[in-house]
């Protein structure tokens, strides 16, 4: 039975009919009724050998399992005795990548309560929308990021606290209320399918959506991708870039981690290509997770520094061109870790690792998913014909309150709106956004390939492609260009760059229009938005 008592998500749900269908094939994916996710990963820690070893460290600090579960049973009752909170209420949090934020995290899902991560660089607008959307009546913000908070909750008097943390223990901050709290506190007992989060899309397509999680969802993704691809140990040390308001981050960066025991560094600096190269090397860290662009940009000093003790590196959160995985394994002699997964799925479906990598594809379905490539009435296409991906699982897209779920789930399939190709052996080879894919010439053209290509080439630094409506054409391939210093962008240097990418992928693939900017428009968690340059 339902612990929460506020049921304001639970009636924003969609309608049954269009729930994705949820697979729990193997005895690693059966659960009880009863399910609190931080009492399986927290409380439980201490039986599973896990208690006295390191969780979350920083410059400053670290905690063991059984510190950090002090620490968020403190929160817990300040949720429940000082702020009134019952099980089912919004609560938003919003703070860079911390100990604190981990710990309010893991205390708000233990409380009962549904957690509202909030990307750190999001302003006042955007948060207002999100408290619109989620009704959230307490906020949790790191100390240096009120003030936009302050200002979207100008005319939302339903956001009635905003408690600072990670700041200077002063009446009022949490790190002061739970401090004073004593004795440890019962984990809510929720159902499986109570609901734990809600994850807000990070934007490529415009107008973010909330996907619902439930307890069950992120316990099920634990053991999927982490247990059959990535197998971590007790022993790692996790690093990384994407935010825990990303599910990419979230997992990757904070529940993946407890599942296995390991323990998550939080970097206080300034997150740079060098610093992060230096911070891995520094803290003893072996697995890393960020996006390709960034990869790309730490290689360099991956191959002056070295890379210590890393021993994983996981790409996620956009294609990653193979001249980004070349150009990485150059330089640290690591096979990157590619991904494919959605928000909406929590975490990654399609994936190998090591000996199992294909250049060129992702991977292939990790266990406990079932994926296929469809055409636009949902057919399997044969083999190496390009399609639009469709993945059933243990997770699958629920929106609060949203008409686009009709568009993500059909038949019981998630469309995660992916073009895609499916070779004989069942690898799959990511092709663009099944909206960014080019039709010219009645030639299918997949913004990524011709990105690959063209990051090939000495001059660019970075580069993003799309299709440009043409008369004669349909449309035409055309490339926004980063280039690094010292190269001019010129007609002689589009003519360069036209003449590369023919020599290296199918000729009618090519940029008929080849366009210099200073910057590319990219979400917060490093995505490229092809919607923006659309508009340009």
């Amino acid at each position: 039975m339902s612990a929460q008592q506020d049921r304001f998500v639970h009636d924003r749900l969609p309608p049954k009919s269009q729930w994705p269908q949820l697979l729990y094939d193997g005895p690693e994916l059966q659960f009880p009724a009863q399910l609190n996710l931080a009492k399986e990963l927290l409380d439980k820690a201490p039986a599973k050998g896990f208690g006295a070893r390191p969780m979350l460290r920083s410059a400053q600090l670290t905690l063991t399992y059984a510190q950090a579960r002090e620490r968020v049973d403190g929160i817990c009752r300040v949720l429940v005795e000082d702020l009134g909170l019952v099980p089912g209420n919004r609560v938003l949090l919003r703070g860079g990548n911390s100990i604190g934020l981990a710990l309010a995290w893991l205390a708000v899902v233990k409380a009962g309560m549904i957690a509202v991560a909030t990307m750190p660089l999001l302003r006042a607008r955007e948060l207002g929308d999100i408290i619109d959307k989620a009704r959230p009546t307490v906020a949790l913000c790191d100390a240096k990021l009120l003030e936009e908070l302050e200002l979207a909750r100008k005319d939302r008097p339903v956001l009635a606290a905003v408690v600072p943390f990670n700041g200077p223990d002063e009446p009022g901050s949490l790190d002061m209320l739970a401090g004073r709290k004593q004795g440890a506190f019962t984990a809510c007992p929720t159902a499986a399918d109570d609901i734990a989060m809600l994850a807000f899309t990070s934007g490529t397509t415009g107008k973010p959506k909330a996907a619902v999680h439930t307890h069950r969802d992120v316990l099920a993704s634990s053991e999927t991708w982490p247990r059959h691809i990535l197998r971590a140990t007790p022993e790692d040390i996790v690093v990384g870039s994407p935010p825990l308001a990303f599910t990419f981050g979230l997992g990757g960066l904070l529940i993946f981690p407890m599942w296995a025991g390991a323990s998550v560094y939080f970097h206080d600096a300034p997150y740079t290509p060098e610093t992060a190269v230096r911070m891995i090397g520094q803290t003893g860290a072996t697995i890393c997770y960020t996006a390709p662009t960034f990869y790309r940009q730490m290689a360099p000093f991956a191959r002056d520094l070295g890379v210590g003790r890393l021993r994983i590196c996981v790409s996620a959160g956009e294609g990653l061109p193979d001249a980004t995985r070349q150009l990485w394994k150059q330089a640290s002699g690591i096979e990157m870790l590619d991904g494919i997964g959605a928000t909406e799925m929590f975490h990654i479906f399609i994936s190998s690792a090591g000996n199992e990598v294909r250049p060129g594809a992702i991977g292939r379905v990790v266990p406990g998913y079932r994926a296929k490539v469809v055409d636009d009435d949902g057919r399997e296409v044969p083999r190496g014909t390009i399609g639009k991906l469709a993945v059933i699982g243990p997770t699958g897209c629920k929106y609060l309150d949203d008409p686009r779920q009709a568009n993500y789930v059909k038949d019981g399939w998630n469309f995660p709106g992916d073009a895609f190709l499916q070779d004989e052996d069942g690898y799959f080879f990511y092709q663009a956004r099944a909206d960014d894919m080019i039709i010219t010439s009645g030639y299918n053209v997949g913004g990524p390939d011709v990105e690959d290509a063209l990051l090939r080439h000495p001059a660019i630094a970075e580069c993003g492609v799309i299709g440009k409506p043409d008369e004669e054409r349909g449309m035409i391939v055309k490339a926004f260009c980063v280039l690094k210093p010292g190269h001019t962008g010129d007609a002689v240097m589009v003519k360069i760059l036209q003449d590369h990418v023919k020599a290296s992928i199918a000729p009618f693939k090519y940029p008929r229009e080849i366009e210099f900017v200073a910057s590319l428009p990219r979400t917060e968690t490093g995505k490229l938005q092809r919607f923006k340059l659309r508009q340009l």
